[in-house]
C-alpha cells in the first residue's frame, strides 16, 4: 500500500503519516514547507507545492493506492477549492479510496430531521464557516464515483491515543463531547487499512 497525504503536517495528518512509517507503509505527502515537514514526518516522500495546483496534486497521488486528507479550513477556502482537484486527479489515476477528516457539524442532527448539526442548536459553535467548507467537501465526494469515508470528530484537543473511541455512522455518538487528536489519528489509520465505513460520515467521540 502507498498513501497520498494532504494536510500531512497538521495535527492529525502528521500522526497518520508517522503511524504509516512504523508499519513500513510508503507515503507521498504534499507540503508547503519542506524544512518543517522533514522535522515532523521524516519518513515521507515529500512533494513541496500547493494543493490548489493540479500538477502538485498529480505528483502526490500518482502511483498511490489510497488518499488521506487531513486538510482543515483555517479561515480559508482551501478545502472547498482543493477537493475537486483531488477528486479529478484520483479519477485520472484510477485511485478509488479516500479518507478525510471532517467536522461533527456536518453529521446529521438528532433534533431536526434533514438538518446538519451545525444548522441546529446541537452545535455550540456560533461561526459556521468551517462546517460549510467541510459540507462542500462532503457533497463533492458524495457526487463523485469514489469510495469515500469522512471521519467527523467532535471537539479535538491535543492528546495521545487512549483507545476510548466511540463512533456512529452519520451521527455524533450520544453525549459526545471530545476526542483526542491521538485517538482520531488512530481511528483514521485503522480505516485506511480496513475500509470499514465506505460512503458514510462517521461521528467520533470518547
Amino acid at each position: 500500500m502507498k498513501i497520498a497525504v494532504f494536510g500531512a503536517t497538521g495535527r492529525v495528518g502528521n500522526r497518520v503519516v508517522n503511524q504509516a512509517a512504523e508499519e513500513k507503509i510508503e507515503v507521498n505527502a504534499l507540503v508547503r514547507d519542506r524544512t518543517k515537514a522533514q522535522e515532523m514526518i521524516p519518513s515521507a516522500h515529500l512533494i513541496e507545492g500547493d494543493v490548489l495546483n493540479p500538477e502538485d496534486v498529480e505528483a502526490t497521488i500518482h502511483g498511490c493506492d489510497i488518499v488521506f486528507s487531513g486538510l482543515g479550513t483555517d479561515k480559508t477556502t482551501t478545502l472547498s477549492q482543493a477537493m475537486p482537484v483531488i477528486i479529478r486527479t484520483m479519477d485520472k489515476y484510477d485511485v478509488e479510496r479516500i479518507i478525510t477528516i471532517g467536522t461533527a457539524g456536518i453529521l446529521n442532527s438528532r433534533i431536526e430531521e434533514k438538518s446538519y448539526r451545525f444548522q441546529t442548536s446541537e452545535s455550540k459553535r456560533r461561526q459556521t464557516f468551517a462546517a460549510e467548507e467541510h459540507l462542500f467537501a462532503f457533497k463533492a465526494l458524495s457526487q463523485s464515483g469514489l469510495s469515500w469515508t469522512i471521519l467527523c470528530p467532535t471537539y479535538l484537543p491535543d492528546g495521545e491515543a487512549a483507545g476510548s473511541i466511540r463512533h456512529e455512522v452519520n451521527y455524533l455518538p450520544a453525549d459526545g463531547k471530545k476526542i483526542t487528536v491521538g485517538d482520531t489519528a488512530q481511528f483514521a489509520f485503522d480505516e485506511i487499512k480496513k475500509a470499514r465505513f465506505p460512503q458514510v460520515r462517521v461521528g467520533l467521540s470518547e
